[in-house]
């Protein structure tokens, strides 16, 4: 580019000396101030050598004097004589060349008289150029730096409020489920913090339930057996006791025996199913005969109460369910329709269908659940009236088992309630069982 502007400046220079070469006739004279001036200025301000060549190639003026009056042999002078006009860009010597052809137009025709040959040594375009780079380059080491020193500085400032919920994260996975993220304000970490403390809410629910369900599992496997001691302690400590006494205490000992197993047998089965790789053995069921044999299993503990068991079928429905799974969530919904029902009261369970659901109700006119009951309902070991579960044999995981049985199902149960109106729950199973 400095090239190219160095061979433009010395064209129109060029081209002023041409013009005043031909006005001045210095060619005939030999002699003009004006163009010795213009020669020296161009020379000077270029750094160049100027040679005026006449038509025979005789070299007439020479800013260096030395060739004065020789021949001109240059490749370049001799192309301007056959061709016009010349420039060459020497890149080994650094430099340009350029020759004008001096000539006049007249009524005979074009006179030529010579030829402008001018080197420009291109050194100090060189020099230009080096210091340039050299420029450039410090100048791009010295934003490289400050633009290390700016990064290393804005990453600090940007991840310092990761390190700070990273350390916090990592002190919170020790065990220290109380501690909380720090509240940085920044837009990045707040979508980090947010569902961390739903997650860190959801483990410190966890921990809660686990305790409680350590605490209810020991209680309530305790209570069977404090009670048999009991028992057990009343036989040795009498002598001579009637055989009908005996058989009484020996009767209440079999019954905490059989609520102890009913209680293992519970805790077992909720275990199971709490695990997430549980087999599933689906297969297509008929859930109208599933359910009729349910409640014809049921009758006889529902004629104890004289409560009456219906079942109101829509249409046949065919679904994919483990048989035995399904049976144990359905039979604890109807057993415990029954068992906190009135006297002379009523049972009933409705299958129904659509295109991609069923729908299992079991609906009863029984005592019903308090409000504030029933979202708690389905934990372990809730009961609403422990005095009346005691005495219906419950232990508390019917429920819970039966909602992860029908969540294993990708189902959903709901409920409805009202004290002393009655309770009904309605079970949603997808037909067509589709792993997750």
């Amino acid at each position: 580019m400095l090239v190219n502007m160095r061979i433009e400046k010395i064209s129109s220079q060029s081209l002023i000396l041409k013009n005043h070469l031909i006005s001045e006739n210095y060619y005939n004279t030999g002699e003009s101030s004006i163009i010795s001036t213009e020669i020296d200025h161009i020379s000077t301000l270029y750094d160049c050598r100027v040679e005026i060549i006449d038509s025979n190639l005789n070299i007439v003026k020479d800013t260096y004097v030395i060739d004065e009056g020789k021949i001109s042999v240059n490749p370049t002078v001799i192309q301007c004589f056959r061709q016009g006009n010349v420039t060459d860009y020497n890149r080994e010597d650094n430099c340009i060349d350029y020759a004008v052809s001096i000539s006049t137009e007249n009524e005979e025709g074009t006179t030529f008289l010579g030829v402008l040959y001018i080197v420009i040594d291109l050194t100090d375009v060189e020099l230009v150029v080096d210091d340039l780079m050299e420029t450039l380059y410090m100048c791009s080491v010295i934003c490289l730096l400050i633009g290390l020193v700016a990064s290393y500085v804005f990453a600090g400032h940007v991840l310092q409020p990761f390190k700070t919920v990273g350390e916090s994260i990592r002190h919170i996975a020790e065990g220290n489920l109380e501690d909380e993220l720090p509240q940085q304000g920044y837009k990045e970490t707040a979508e980090i913090e947010e569902p961390f403390h739903r997650l860190l809410s959801r483990l410190k629910q966890l921990e809660e339930s686990r305790q409680e369900f350590v605490s209810n599992v020991s209680h309530e496997l305790k209570t069977p057996i404090t009670s048999i001691k009991v028992l057990a302690d009343s036989l040795l400590l009498q002598e001579d006791l009637p055989a009908e006494l005996y058989r009484e205490f020996m009767t209440d000992i079999v019954a905490e025996i059989d609520r102890e197993n009913e209680i293992i047998t519970d805790l077992l089965a909720m275990v199971k199913l709490d695990k997430n790789n549980v087999p599933l053995n689906i297969d297509k069921i008929n859930m109208n005969n599933m359910i009729e044999l349910i409640l014809k299993r049921l009758r006889p503990i529902a004629a104890k109460q004289n409560i009456e068991l219906v079942f109101e079928s829509f249409r046949p429905v065919i679904a994919d369910v483990d048989e035995v799974k399904m049976t144990m969530a359905i039979t604890n919904l109807v057993e415990n329709a029954i068992k906190y029902n009135v006297l002379d009261g009523w049972v009933r369970v409705s299958l129904n269908a659509d295109h991609k659901y069923m729908y299992i109700t079991v609906a009863d006119s029984g005592i019903g659940i308090p409000q504030e009951s029933q979202t708690m309902i389905f934990e372990r070991f809730y009961r609403v009236d422990k005095a009346r579960s005691r005495e219906t044999g419950g232990t508390g995981l019917g429920l819970s088992i039966t909602r992860n049985i029908i969540v294993m199902h990708n189902g959903d149960v709901k409920l409805h309630s009202r004290e002393n109106e009655g309770t009904t729950f309605t079970v949603r199973i997808p037909l067509n069982y589709v792993k997750q």
